[in-house]
This record gives C-alpha cells, structure tokens and sequence, in this order.
C-alpha cells in the first residue's frame, strides 16, 4: 500500500568509518574515538504520517533481524523528541530495512537521526539544530553524526564533529558483511585497552586522507569473527581496489575503488564467489542525510 499524501519520508544512509583509532577510555566507560566517516549513497528509508498514536511497521530484506517493540531506536528516537517538545508523540511510522543489522555501518543510528528529523518536521516541532543533536547523542553516540549526514572528522564519543574542508569528492565503493552480526561491547572489550594516538590527516581524496590509518577495532572483531579476514582479503585482493578497511565494530568492510566500473566489476566478482555475503556497490561521500520530502 503506497503511503498517504500527507506522509514525510526520509533517507538513513549507511554510515562508514573510514579511519577508526580508539584513543582511551573515560570513567563512564565510554570510548574516546578519532573517525573519517562518511556516508553511502545506499541504506534504510523511513516513512511517517500523521496518527493519534505512534506505531512503527517494518519491511524490506533485513526487517526479520530487527526488534519492533519499545527499545527499537525509531520509536525511542520518536518518543525523546516528543517529550523534548513537549507535543503528542503521534506518527505511523515505516521502516524499509536494506541494512544489515549489528554490521558496523550505524544501521540503528541512522535510523533513529532519519526519526529525528521526519518527527520534527511532521511535528512542526520548535527545536533547533544544536538542541537536535544533544538529544541525538543522549541516544547513541553515532546518532549525532548519522544525523549531520555529511563527511566529518568524529572525535570524543561522537560528538564532536568536524567537517572537511574542501571536502573530498565521493568514490566508488564496494560494502561486503559476511552475514554475521557483531556484538560492539564484546569487540570493544576484546580490544583490552590497546589505545592509540590520533590520527593524521592528510589532503587529497577519501582513499589518501584514510589509506595511512587503520580501524583499531579490526583485530578484535577478527577474533570473534574469523571470516571477517576473508572479506577483507577477498576486497584487498579485488581488481582496481584503493584501499580495504573494515568499517565501525565490523562486520562490515568496504573497499574504495578508482572507477564505478571497478567497483561494480568487484561486486559481481566478489558475489559470484560469495552468494551468502551481503554485497553492495555504491558511492561513498558527499552530502547524503538529512533528506526529508514527500512520498514520492
């Protein structure tokens, strides 16, 4: 059923770290990062409507791996806005999950900044920009970046950003998930304390900026999920690739390439031996969240 004139949708793109260094740890337990991140042109859409009350309904290929019930982060994300804004938290949302869950790509973040922004605009809810973000990062640390949307310097545990200037051009991308998901507590205590500097930054294109650093969480997930190794090898050893990382808390990896056609090569390759994996070309960089408009 196609939804009502009067619905708002809005675009969750798949978030990816293309540098990660974890750089310590605060008294609260929370981990201080330094991250690139920047963000696909392929992920989750939400739809909303206005209803007397809030319901989230949820489609797509990955909608099974998913929880419906309070704690989703749509519905909290919904609810916190609401309670913020002091206005009825009535919405008929919809979710079309294409994203891995639990994959390293911020699927649930982007999700719940996608909430953010549809409820506020489908409320006519009076809050501001900087106001929106604190009540992002009270819902997850990778909230309030999913919410800019934009490719960034992350630093703290997530609210910090920095965008680049000039930012570097979007480039053609494979995303690889060998079908396991990653618990991010197990992989950030498998990481035992192992802190690092932060990273450099360097000019040129998103491949130049991140090729020097590395993903600190890499190794660990390794250790809780072998095949992680062998996505990695399977984009590192790919025709025309320019950097292979993992993205986030795995399992997710990317790899940057020189053309479309390299990247679109690489995904048919890398399918063909690996139909289980999930594969998706696509670009990543530029502007790509925030996108709220009609149904159409």
């Amino acid at each position: 059923m196609p939804p009502p004139a009067s619905a708002l949708r809005a675009f969750a793109p798949a978030k990816i770290n293309l540098w990660l260094h974890v750089t310590g740890r605060r008294t609260d337990g929370y981990h201080e990062l330094d991250s690139l991140v920047a963000f696909a042109d392929i992920g989750d859409r939400l739809t909303g409507a206005p209803a007397e009350a809030l319901s989230l309904t949820v489609s797509g290929p990955f909608a099974g791996a998913l929880e419906t019930g309070g704690d989703n982060l749509v519905l909290c994300a919904a609810r916190a806005l609401a309670a913020r804004c002091g206005v009825p938290a009535g919405a008929a949302l919809h979710l079309e999950k294409n994203l891995p869950v639990a994959a390293g790509i911020g699927g649930g973040s982007a999700d719940a900044a996608a909430a953010l922004r549809l409820c506020a605009r489908l409320w006519q809810a009076d809050i501001g920009e900087d106001e929106l973000a604190r009540l992002a990062l009270d819902l997850g640390a990778d909230v309030p970046v999913c919410l800019a949307g934009r490719t960034v310097r992350m630093t703290g545990i997530g609210e910090t950003l920095m965008p680049l200037a000039p930012p570097p051009p979007p480039a053609p991308a494979v995303l690889v998930n060998p079908g396991a998901a990653v618990p991010t507590g197990a992989v950030f205590g498998a990481l035992a304390g192992r802190f690092s500097p932060p990273a450099g930054l360097r000019d040129g294109d998103l491949a130049a900026r991140a090729g020097p650093n590395r993903n600190d969480l890499e190794r660990p997930a390794i250790g809780l999920v072998p095949e992680i190794a062998n996505v990695l090898t399977a984009l590192r050893t790919a025709s025309g690739v320019r950097l292979a990382r993992m993205s986030g808390s795995g399992a997710t990896c990317f790899g940057l390439f020189g053309s479309e056609a390299e990247a679109d090569a690489a995904a048919r390759t890398i399918a063909a031996a690996h139909p289980a994996w999930w594969i998706a070309a696509c670009r990543i960089g530029g502007r790509i969240g925030g996108r709220i408009g009609g149904p159409g």
